[in-house]
């Protein structure tokens, strides 16, 4: 793969990875969705549910193809390490700033979040990128998903009323929630209180989610044909899906508040097969007008991507400020902007889905503005 060029396919990938999270983060009423535009209650899967290890995986095929072609050039790897250790502590520190926001008040804050899991997950596979090929990688995602699973269903631990559980994986009763009661408690999601579902045990299999996505990043890295390639995602997606749902049934089921192994697995496939079809359709395409027509259609998603980590903090900021800021003194700036479509004549998921749109719309010209401009926010 030239040095020189960037993939279409994995910008216009981010680009549709962020504009999905905007969209479920930002209904007009959380009583309100569509089954696909929630988590899962607990065990299973949505649409929803994607979105997060997309991010990780997609952090992982970048952290591939930039820290490998930096080694190559000779690059000092320490040196490289330093640089990413850097980058992860900026990412967690925004997650921790906008956990803050808007009552800094350190005495609850919550201490996990998805910036935080982004910036451990980065943190903790950088040396792996640095310092093992595929089949150490390999060897490193199997064996932090092995480590999990030995520890969530071997370690007894009591649950938040003292009672004690061997392999349980009910809400609240899991070795990861004990750990994080042990560590943060007072500090965690507050709808939950007794566990976080970006705790800190879980990170490990989050890890190996983005340990796959490095392996992916040698794949595109090869020296094969592109079509050879665009093959091998969607193979490596239906098998990553068959031991998703093979590991579902025997081992742990599809979790993703615990990220079990048959989770990191599934949402793996997913994303393999999702991520094929764009590098197909628009780096591997062997028809060059055809390639250039979908370039076009997939623009809006590339101007997504280019900021996708500056535009997340952003809609973070910005829907905690029109959920805080009471211009009447009583009704919340969101609050007042979305009466107008609960007025229209709408069924209520429809309004709060139209409220959500608007957000994604929102976004967009933020984003198309940054994008003519060049304004490109890197961590």
């Amino acid at each position: 793969m030239s040095a020189s060029p960037r993939l279409l396919s994995l910008d216009a990938f981010r680009g549709f990875t962020i504009a999905a999270m905007l969209l479920v983060n930002n209904p007009g009423d959380w009583g309100h969705l569509y089954g696909p535009l929630g988590h899962a209650a607990w065990d299973g899967w949505t649409f929803t549910d994607w979105i997060f290890p997309f991010f990780v995986f997609i952090s992982g095929i970048s952290m591939s193809i930039s820290l490998g072609r930096r080694a190559a050039l000779g690059d000092d790897k320490l040196s490289l390490l330093a640089q990413t250790a850097r980058r992860a502590a900026i990412i967690i520190g925004i997650g921790l700033l906008l956990n803050l926001i808007p009552s800094f008040n350190l005495a609850e804050l919550r201490i996990p979040g998805v910036l935080q899991r982004l910036g451990l997950c980065t943190l903790l596979a950088a040396p792996i990128a640095l310092w093992w090929g595929w089949r150490g990688q390999l060897a490193w995602a199997l064996g932090l998903l092995a480590c999990y699973s030995a520890i969530q269903l071997g370690v007894p631990v009591p649950d938040a009323q003292g009672v004690w559980h061997t392999g349980s994986l009910r809400p609240g009763e899991d070795v990861g929630a004990w750990l994080d009661r042990w560590l943060m408690d007072g500090h965690l999601w507050r709808q939950s209180k007794t566990w976080d579902p970006e705790g800190l045990l879980t990170t490990l299999p989050a890890v190996a989610s983005q340990v796959l996505g490095l392996l992916a990043g040698q794949w595109l890295a090869a020296q094969r044909d592109p079509a050879e390639k665009a093959m091998g995602f969607m193979v490596a997606g239906l098998a990553c899906l068959w031991l998703g749902e093979i590991l579902g049934a025997w081992l742990m089921p599809i979790n993703k508040s615990l990220w079990t192994p048959a989770y990191a697995f599934a949402m793996t496939g997913w994303a393999c097969l999702m991520f094929g079809l764009i590098y197909w359709l628009l780096d591997a395409m062997p028809r060059p007008l055809l390639r250039a027509r979908l370039a076009r259609l997939a623009q809006p998603l590339v101007v997504f991507g280019m900021n996708a980590l500056f535009l997340f903090a952003v809609s973070g900021l910005l829907a905690k400020l029109l959920g805080f800021i009471k211009p009447d003194g009583q009704h919340s700036l969101k609050a007042l902007l979305y009466a107008p479509l609960q007025a229209l004549p709408l069924a209520p998921v429809n309004a709060s889905l139209l409220y959500a749109l608007a957000f994604l719309s929102c976004m967009y010209l933020i984003a198309w503005c940054m994008w003519q401009r060049r304004w490109f926010v890197k961590v």
